[in-house]
């Protein structure tokens, strides 16, 4: 069932629940510190609309810079500005920041360790229609490697701008990654918020697997959690929201109840969510273990809901993936 301590929708299975696109989290997000914090300032790549940076713009134009189709450019400005004492955000497409600028970032902001705070947007396959060109799905495994910088990656809307908001608070640089298409709102404003924590959002009497998912995918891997119960099978569902600094002590409290491991993510499988809690349970806990993701492939183009199921990440491909790590625990 739901975590009743964590207030989250109660609604969030029903036909007509509410769904609201990741990037108006942050838009909200910037907005509310550009209110409160002379020092936020926010720059973008010819995105402002995509990006949802345009609302920062309306509100406070004389901090915001519209640097053009040179996404380089603005990671370098945004570095300079936060030497200067300023919170910089900079915007724009995954694929291209911090895709295209990767050097530029590591050199100027991540080495540094300048106050910089990269949103990248239209993240895995979520993206659709435009192809593997705009389907980032390699951003994590590119930036987790930084030293120092921290991701998160909210899981709906309401989320988005919490972790937006928190952003600001750390004084290093922080990866935010968003997502294009509008997908289930399943918290609400009650809903606790803290970077660096895991939390299991389903919660059953007997788990025989726990089911670690970040982003908006969080959705599909309840709904196989609400349908295995159905069938008898009960879950652990824990939404992991900060990639880096990984929750250990979260990650090792949840898998002591069942031994056995799901990750759910739309990223490649490789250098993402599962190969850090990979990584951390070969070192700590190894266990059988289950990747759901993109399996060393760029997606074509289609729906959401069309590549969701093409490439299994879906709450089918997330029930197959549960009954057959539990036969590999005997």
């Amino acid at each position: 069932m739901l975590n009743p301590n964590l207030k989250l929708n109660d609604k969030m299975f029903d036909q007509d629940a509410n769904k609201k696109a990741t990037r108006d989290g942050f838009g909200e997000g910037l907005v509310e510190l550009g209110n409160s914090n002379p020092n936020v300032v926010v720059l973008t790549a010819d995105l402002s609309d995509s990006t949802r940076t345009d609302k920062f713009a309306k509100a406070h134009p004389e901090r915001f810079f519209e640097v053009g189709v040179a996404e380089q450019n603005m990671a370098a400005i945004a570095a300079g500005l936060a030497e200067a004492g300023k919170i910089a955000f900079i915007s724009s497409y995954a694929t291209f920041s911090p895709g295209k600028n990767w050097e530029t970032i590591r050199t100027t902001a991540v080495y540094n360790r300048a106050n910089v705070k990269i949103a990248g947007h239209h993240s895995g396959v979520m993206t659709g229609p435009d192809g593997a060109t705009h389907q980032a799905t390699e951003d994590i495994a590119i930036t987790r490697c930084w030293p120092d910088i921290q991701i998160y990656v909210p899981c709906d809307s309401v989320e988005g701008k919490k972790a937006t908001l928190a952003s600001a608070n750390i004084p290093t640089a922080v990866y935010l990654r968003f997502t294009r298409d509008k997908s289930a709102v399943m918290t609400t404003e009650e809903t606790s918020f803290e970077v660096g924590k895991i939390q299991d959002f389903w919660i059953s009497d007997n788990p025989q697997v726990t089911i670690f998912a970040t982003g908006y995918l969080l959705y599909q891997a309840l709904l196989a959690a609400k349908q295995l119960e159905e069938e008898g099978i009960q879950t652990i569902v824990a939404n992991v929201s900060t990639i880096k600094p990984l929750d250990g002590e979260g990650i090792l409290r949840l898998t002591d109840k069942t031994r056995a491991v799901i990750t759910v993510e739309d990223h490649q499988i490789m250098g993402g969510l599962g190969g850090a809690i990979a990584e951390f349970l070969a070192k700590n806990q190894p266990l059988p273990m289950e990747f759901i993701g993109l399996q060393d492939t760029f997606a074509q183009s289609g729906t959401p809901d069309e590549l969701l199921a093409k490439y299994k990440m879906d709450a089918p491909a997330i029930k197959e993936a549960v009954k057959k790590v539990i036969g590999r625990k005997t």
